[in-house]
């Protein structure tokens, strides 16, 4: 029999960037931001830490460690983490997350999916899947302005007991060491070889290959310092609901991602796929010229459905015959520098299946390969030079109840080896224009070359 689970209500604080401070220098302590209180488009805040369980794959192997026992298995990694959840529990309060596994899975990892070419250089060198299995977490409600911490009741009490103690208050200023940029930016395609990408995808499109294809530039600096403290500066700059601060032993993943890829409540699907951006304006006009442009742009909205239909499918895999419908179609959101076009595909998912069945089988998110996916990613690893890693995977959670919540990890920092590095880019159709495309990458990675002006000394 799995442990039961049990939650105690702690005082309420509006920053839970505050509280996590204190864990952010602890290898395996995760922190998923919903961007409160600069936005209020997301709702919860968790922490955990101190997994009882690590899951971390490269190439064709998971190192699976729960204690003092290490396992090596060639097993598919997705299959792996839902062994590791075991049987599906009751939830033991209405929160989104009642414990469970917390991680990212790389877009690399779609390897272990589908049959690829090996032809853009690896140069992350970090696991394709790291994943925790949090046995307690802390989590905010910044809409009912209440938090919960929530635990197995086989934890340690003395633990139990320490960490009611840190979250009931704020703790005092911790000293994090300065995050630097040393040195200039740079990408991994000049003006004149995404023109020459641009121009070998538009040659596929015209041949019939595919649809659309998500064509991006690397962005990378080397650095020095804590980046926690680049962290609480990116989430300033660029507040999105479905953030994180991962901090990994060979990897921190700092994420603002206004995204979601899939959200699964109570056997409920949710997909948000984005396709159409227009950069912000600081004048109101300006501003909503730019969202009628796009609500108007008949480039986008069919941009835009070619991806729906693609999750349309996607999730139909696993998801009840007849329950895959399309509620919201071309909404614009609009965030601290982008406004987008998103659409809304739900589907209840069948009683035999799991939310890594789930995840799986729509692994990686349709809007950032473009359609068909298996082709797209086939050009994708031809015509970008870099591996993309993280870029463009899924980060997030799913429950030992069987929730899960999961971002596409776009506008998305990965912090290794003394550098710092990320893309943007965009989905290319037949009638996308070169210069504009272009420009398009560098409106996305505004925020992120913004924080990375400001930390370079």
């Amino acid at each position: 029999m799995p442990p039961k689970q049990h939650s105690v209500q702690l005082p309420y604080f509006a920053d839970s960037a505050a509280l996590f401070s204190a864990f952010a220098n602890q290898p395996w302590s995760v922190f998923l931001d919903s961007g409160y209180p600069y936005s209020n488009q997301g709702r919860y805040d968790i922490i955990a830490a101190h997994p009882v369980c690590t899951l971390v794959t490269h190439g064709n192997s998971t190192v699976i460690t729960r204690g003092a026992q290490t396992i090596l298995s060639a097993d598919n990694p997705f299959d792996l983490v839902k062994q590791q959840l075991g049987e599906p529990r009751a939830s033991i309060a209405d929160l989104p997350f009642n414990g469970g596994a917390i991680g990212y899975f790389s877009y690399d990892l779609a390897r272990r999916l589908e049959q690829l070419p090996v032809l853009a250089e690896d140069a992350e060198h970090i696991p394709e899947m790291a994943v925790g299995i949090y046995q307690w977490a802390l989590v905010v409600d910044h809409q009912t302005q209440h938090s919960f911490l929530i635990g197995d009741d086989d934890l340690d009490p003395a633990l139990w007991q320490t960490l009611i103690a840190q979250f009931s208050q704020l703790p005092p200023p911790l000293a994090h060491e300065p995050f630097r940029v040393v040195g200039a930016v740079r990408t991994n395609m000049d003006e004149a070889s995404y023109s020459h990408a641009f121009n070998r995808i538009k040659h596929y499109l015209k041949e019939g290959d595919c649809y659309q294809v998500n064509l991006a530039q690397r962005f990378v600096a080397d650095c020095a310092g804590d980046p926690w403290n680049a962290y609480l500066t990116l989430r300033e700059l660029n507040v999105a609901p479905f953030s994180c601060y991962l901090n990994l032993p060979d990897v921190q993943i700092l994420s603002s991602s206004p995204e979601r890829f899939l959200k699964l409540s109570a056997g409920i699907v949710e997909t948000k796929p984005i396709k159409g951006t227009r950069p912000r304006k600081q004048d109101d006009a300006e501003d909503l010229v730019q969202i009628q442009s796009l609500e108007n742009s008949d480039k986008d909205k069919a941009e835009n459905l070619m991806i729906v239909d693609l999750l349309r499918n996607d999730i139909s895999k696993t998801c009840q015959k007849g329950s895959v419908k399309v509620p919201v179609i071309f909404a614009v959101e609009s965030y601290a520098t982008v406004h987008h076009l998103v659409s809304t595909v739900t589907g209840r998912l069948a009683a035999d299946k799991h939310a890594l069945d789930l995840l799986k089988s729509c692994f990686p998110g349709g809007s950032i390969t473009g359609a068909p996916k298996i082709r797209a990613m086939e050009i994708i690893e031809e015509l970008e030079p870099h591996r993309r890693g993280v870029y463009c995977g899924a980060i997030g959670y799913i429950g030992f109840d069987g929730n899960m919540d999961t971002n596409i990890a776009i506008r998305t920092l990965v912090h290794a080896n003394h550098s710092i590095r990320f893309w943007a880019g965009g989905g290319i159709v037949n009638d996308s224009e070169v210069a504009e495309e272009y420009q398009e990458s560098f409106d996305k990675a505004a925020a992120m070359l913004d924080l990375l002006q400001q930390l370079t000394v």
